[in-house]
């Protein structure tokens, strides 16, 4: 669908994500300059958010705008395959990877000149199991954080408050055991971080330089390591673009690949913590459409 054929489209806004409250007038009156009317929501209990999507599908709108952190688009795309519409992300979150990943400015003005002028671009999903998400999923500390971060923290303190958190969390954390494949080829090394990505950013920075949104394939990438510290060194080179991040790091990638934990492991995608291992990591090639940069 070429971009001047929107007629139509609804904002559903994850009003208790980070800035959400206080952003979605904002959002509202950036958007009053499009040529076509918005159906606006904000949501303050994320448990009426599917219901709050689902409705708004209904109507059949062009675009579908989706206003919260890496999480709420993750939780919600599933809602959208196989309907006839093009997903526009406005990016309220702490990380907002997924807006990274496709070059989406990261304030609202921008980011709504992207819903105005930009083309629709087909992606891939990934997968764990039967459950669709936008951008990458983790074994390691970052489902620990996930998991235990008190309530309100990010909304509180931001950034700031959550790196507290996640450094408590690494005082706590032990290398684990990851398995790749089946049977008598199945890969078996030790690892302090493991990271199932669709897309390139995890936390707000790119780490897993081989994975792409519209490549057709899934990327497993591994931090190899005996100890917790080599977590620190691989996360400290990213930030800084240093060909070191490179080192100790192994990449697995297909249509669908196998994946075991020892011990057992809680899997966090886009920051909620969603499954358990053992599971099945696929990719949805080519499966919606999303407003990106022209």
């Amino acid at each position: 669908m070429p971009n001047d054929t929107i007629t139509s489209a609804a904002l559903v806004v994850n009003a208790k994500s980070r800035k959400g409250q206080k952003l979605f007038k904002r959002a509202c009156a950036a958007m009053s300059g499009l040529p076509y009317e918005v159906d606006a929501h904000a949501v303050e209990d994320p448990k009426d958010l599917e219901a709050t999507v689902l409705r708004a599908l209904a109507k059949k709108p062009d675009l579908l705008i989706l206003g919260g952190g890496d999480g709420t688009v993750s939780g919600l795309v599933d809602l959208m395959v196989g309907h006839d519409v093009i997903l526009g992300v406005l990016p309220l979150g702490t990380a907002n990877s997924f807006a990274r990943t496709l070059g989406i400015p990261l304030n609202i003005e921008g980011a709504v000149e992207v819903i105005r002028t930009g083309k629709p671009r087909r992606i891939d999903l990934g997968m764990i199991d039967g459950d669709y998400f936008a951008n990458c999923a983790a074994m390691g500390i970052s489902p620990k954080i996930a998991a235990t971060v008190p309530h309100g923290l990010k909304k509180v303190f931001g950034k700031v408050g959550y790196l507290t958190w996640a450094a408590y969390q690494y005082l706590r954390f032990r290398p684990f055991t990851l398995i790749v494949g089946e049977g008598p080829t199945a890969v078996k090394i030790r690892v302090v971080e493991v990271r199932i990505s669709n897309g390139p950013y995890h936390g707000g920075t790119e780490l897993v330089d081989a994975a792409a949104v519209d490549s057709g394939e899934i990327v497993v990438q591994a931090v190899m390591g005996h100890v917790k510290r080599r977590l620190v060194q691989n996360w400290v080179s990213s930030v800084f673009r240093l060909d070191s991040r490179h080192e100790k790091v192994r990449d697995f990638r297909g249509k669908s690949l196998k994946i075991n934990t020892i011990p057992p492991l809680p899997i966090s995608i886009d920051g909620e913590v969603l499954a358990r291992t053992p599971v099945t990591a696929k990719v949805a090639a080519g499966i919606i459409r999303v407003m990106a940069p022209a």
